[in-house]
């Protein structure tokens, strides 16, 4: 994108291992997903606070944590299930979290094959299966999944400027658009609970979690509504987003993207301790800033049969999703109202205003996303 920073050929071209592969199955595992990334170039290192890349091995009965020193240090780690799951995201999900991964790969034996289970953040999974007879195959098609998501750039920065004007501090007609949308979204069932990380993560390591990241919680999906040609209404990050209500903490004012600070720039009340805004605000400033006749963006984890996807599952936040969900919206026979599939994620749709996208999408709704 013009103006917007991106990644050098020569960042996220390291990784490390730490922890111990302690069964035949994990090391033939571990060797052959440290071989692939050699082979593409990729330099394995002992471990330091820069590294790009961890492979984090754990123990499924007792995960322990990588705790990274940079935002851009991206960690996966790796667990063999002690035998096949019943419900796998009930199984994998907690340990990605007690772990600190950005993503989890469970590895679960099935005599001769080997079924591997991509766990997101966005509580989405799906396997690739194959067996070690054909390492070649099975190996590559791991990094193909992999290494997109490891060398994407996050964009998630929040700086706060205590200059919102007195008479927006309770929100304006737009910020009442948000609070109707987002009763709305309880009334369809399209958002679900923030997932509650201090009940799975010892103090020091939400501690740790919030240091690095500033956040307070897992919350799935946001929205947002333009207010002027150069600023708009969005979602805060970590909260209840079926009951927006305050200007700063459940909602925020973003002004826009600066590549100098790589970080988003938001105009808070100067009497509100405010929470930081979604992390998707690098996708909605994008939409906004190459479309001036869209009105509102919804982001939900469900989806629309026969939509219009991605063709990588990048995390949140990142550079790049944010990218391919601008290109679908710039490139889409109407702009204003498109709806764009994420996938293994969910969808972004693109609106006049809030009232009208819900009126668009609403009976054509599936809660479950398609896994690919």
């Amino acid at each position: 994108m013009n103006g917007t920073r991106q990644r050098s050929e020569q960042e996220a071209r390291d990784f490390t291992v730490v922890g111990q592969a302690a069964t035949p199955v994990m090391r033939r595992f571990v060797d052959g997903l440290a071989r692939v990334f050699r082979d593409h170039g990729y330099a394995q290192v002992e471990p330091y606070p820069g590294v790009h890349l961890v492979f984090n091995l754990i123990d499924a009965a007792a995960a322990r944590p990588y705790h990274r020193h940079a935002q851009a240090t991206y960690v996966v780690s790796v667990a063999e299930a002690p035998e096949p799951p019943e419900d796998v995201l009930l199984a994998a999900y907690p340990l990605m979290i007690r772990s600190l991964s950005n993503l989890f790969l469970y590895v679960v034996p099935e005599g001769e094959e080997v079924r591997v289970y991509f766990i997101t953040l966005e509580r989405g999974y799906y396997p690739i299966r194959s067996s070690f007879e054909e390492p070649a195959r099975f190996f590559a098609e791991l990094f193909e999944r992999l290494e997109p998501l490891a060398s994407s750039h996050l964009v998630i920065n929040n700086v706060f400027d205590p200059d919102l004007p007195e008479h927006l501090w309770d929100g304006d007609e737009h910020m009442d658009e948000m609070r109707r949308a987002s009763r709305k979204l309880g009334d369809l069932n399209l958002n679900p609970a923030p997932f509650p990380l201090e009940k799975l993560l010892p103090e020091s390591d939400f501690r740790h979690v919030q240091r690095l990241y500033q956040i307070g919680g897992l919350s799935y999906g946001n929205l947002s509504v333009r207010r002027t040609e150069d600023d708009f209404w969005m979602s805060a990050s970590g909260v209840d987003k079926t009951n927006i209500r305050q200007v700063g903490r459940d909602a925020l004012l973003v002004k826009g993207y600066r590549e100098e600070d790589d970080a988003i720039h938001l105009s808070v009340p100067p009497v509100v301790s405010p929470r930081r805004v979604s992390v998707d605000a690098i996708e909605h400033w994008m939409i906004y800033r190459e479309n001036p006749q869209v009105g509102a963006v919804l982001h939900v984890h469900a989806w629309i049969p026969g939509i219009d996807a991605t063709e990588i599952n990048y995390p949140c936040g990142t550079l790049e999703i944010a990218q391919a969900v601008a290109e679908k919206v710039r490139t889409a026979p109407d702009p204003r109202h498109t709806i764009v599939g994420l996938k293994n994620h969910g969808m972004t749709i693109t609106g006049e205003s809030l009232d009208e996208i819900f009126e668009r999408i609403e009976g054509k709704v599936v809660r479950q996303v398609p896994m690919l």
